[in-house]
């Protein structure tokens, strides 16, 4: 479900997980609205699911096939907020056990180190943010500095996305970009400990993910404009939750009608405020 904003040429609603006969079937149905009206796919863009190679070949024939940035991003960084979990996980199983009850003079040093791990692992916790976020102040670069220490394969992660996130800064073309993945990768199998961690960095698309650097037609995905889509999403979900199949369909097709209503409503206001302006002016004498 599309944005409210956009011009929606055709949609459907399943009432099952969409399969490959099913993508293959509402490309047909929108390739011949397109036929209609003149107009031809060039590229497409998506969110990188197997089943959309398959079929925009079948339908499309062999155009240009971009995978969002968004969800590439997104893949990464979760991969790196799980490795950042793993590590707090096996801090936990560090910390030295305890007797219940006041500590005695000999327990003491181990209540000391028990106390800088748990600190640590707030700070990992509370912190966590950092090893994702795009741009970081010189404070949030200190504290990223002050937490990972001791836990130099963290501080790798950290870098390794800085020249992630440079790929896709529009600073080169495809090509140039596809060889700094290339040895970016390399550079990940050296690190044991952080090349399983970034499984999804050596993943096809990826690869995908860069064409749009040298095809203007196929603009990077904003992330505010996937957090908007999403925002309106989880919207209808709460509606269309509690409604079937006939409801769903029927208000689809109030939207489509609004649609196309909006350019006559938008001439129509205009005539009435240039009436309404005309009956304000004052008559000469």
């Amino acid at each position: 479900m599309d944005n409210r904003t956009f011009k929606r040429l055709l949609y459907q609603v399943l009432d099952h997980d969409p399969a490959q006969t099913d993508v293959i079937a509402f490309f047909l149905a929108f390739r011949a609205h397109l036929d209609r009206r003149g107009l031809s796919v060039h590229a497409i863009t998506t969110d990188g699911s197997s089943l959309y190679p398959g079929a925009i070949t079948e339908v499309f024939g062999a155009i240009p096939h971009q995978i969002c940035q968004f969800h590439v991003l997104a893949d990464l960084s979760k991969a790196v907020l799980h490795a950042v979990a793993s590590v707090r996980k096996g801090l936990a199983t560090r910390q030295p056990k305890l007797k219940r009850g006041r500590p005695t003079k000999q327990s003491r040093p181990l209540v000391r180190q028990r106390q800088r791990l748990q600190a640590k692992i707030a700070d990992l916790f509370t912190h966590r943010y950092l090893f994702v976020q795009r741009h970081l102040t010189p404070s949030e670069r200190e504290t990223l500095h002050r937490i990972t220490r001791g836990l130099a394969h963290l501080r790798t992660l950290r870098a390794i996305m800085d020249e992630v996130y440079r790929l896709f800064d529009r600073r080169c073309r495809t090509a140039t970009a596809l060889s700094k993945l290339a040895r970016l990768r390399q550079r990940v199998q050296r690190f044991t400990q952080v090349g399983k961690t970034l499984l999804p960095l050596f993943s096809a698309n990826v690869d995908k993910a860069l064409t749009f650097l040298d095809d203007r037609l196929l603009p990077a995905t904003s992330n505010a404009v996937e957090r908007g889509n999403r925002r309106h999403r989880k919207m209808q979900k709460t509606v269309y939750r509690v409604r079937t199949g006939a409801h769903i369909h029927d208000r689809m097709a109030l939207d489509l009608f609004r649609e196309a209503r909006a350019s006559p409503r938008g001439q129509t206001l205009q005539a009435l405020h240039q009436a309404r302006a005309a009956q304000r002016q004052p008559i000469p004498r």
